[in-house]
């Protein structure tokens, strides 16, 4: 019951689950936003107090050129994946969109004769989670020029046969197994795009807003990789 949860039970969950703490963090933080919301609505007469653990340091892992290449290599010579997953993992290097971003791309979102994408729908209000209008670079203009030519112009621009894909994570498990890269997930490329940018020299200001970051401690993840850190 909502008065059995205090820093007891919330340890003792966190016990009893033997997951990492970032799960933890994610499955408690989902109890604690629930119990305020009812509170919001006057089902509870008062919040009670849901106790996370220690949030635990960021994942830093990016890919180095030749990895990237590899993955992409692998993800093109998959048959079950071969027709969607390698545009995948090009607009996420390219663009450092979100997974989810991604997947909900739609053609009406990417203006080719101006050079930009728009990686918020139409019908998605704005978050905390920024999806910015960012120009899209050269070489995956390129990309998906060509990927046009061969789909629609109103249905998904990463597909399975004209139909969204719900989720990659095994395709892409699959392609990094393949590649020989461990701990690379689909938020790696998100990662990567960051990372390149700041060693190429990109003011992080510039990399915040071409990755929607609405904190600027969240953009500091990359200001080690500048060629101008700590100079």
């Amino acid at each position: 019951k909502v008065i059995d949860v205090n820093p007891e039970t919330c340890r003792a969950y966190k016990k009893f689950r033997g997951v990492s703490s970032g799960t933890i963090r994610r499955e408690l933080g989902g109890l604690r936003a629930a119990v305020n919301y009812e509170v919001a609505q006057g089902r509870l007469t008062r919040p009670v107090t849901v106790t996370l653990p220690p949030k635990p340091e960021g994942k830093q892992r990016w890919l180095r050129q030749e990895e990237a290449e590899a993955l992409l290599e692998a993800a093109r010579s998959e048959p079950r994946c071969s027709k969607f997953l390698p545009l995948f993992i090009q607009i996420g290097l390219s663009t450092g969109a979100r997974k989810g971003a991604i997947l909900d791309l739609r053609w009406p979102q990417v203006d080719l004769d101006r050079a930009l994408i728009d990686l918020n729908p139409p019908d998605r209000e704005r978050t905390s989670k920024g999806r910015p209008i960012i120009p899209i670079p050269q070489r995956l203009l390129h990309v998906l020029k060509e990927e046009k030519l061969r789909g629609g112009d109103l249905g998904f621009v990463v597909n399975r046969y004209g139909r969204k894909i719900k989720d990659i994570k095994r395709s892409f498990e699959t392609a990094c197994k393949k590649a020989g890269l461990s701990e690379v997930t689909p938020h790696t490329l998100r990662h990567t795009a960051g990372t390149w940018m700041a060693q190429r020299g990109v003011p992080l200001w510039q990399i915040a807003g071409f990755l929607g970051h609405s904190h600027e401690r969240t953009t500091e993840l990359y200001s080690h990789h500048h060629p101008d850190y700590l100079k």
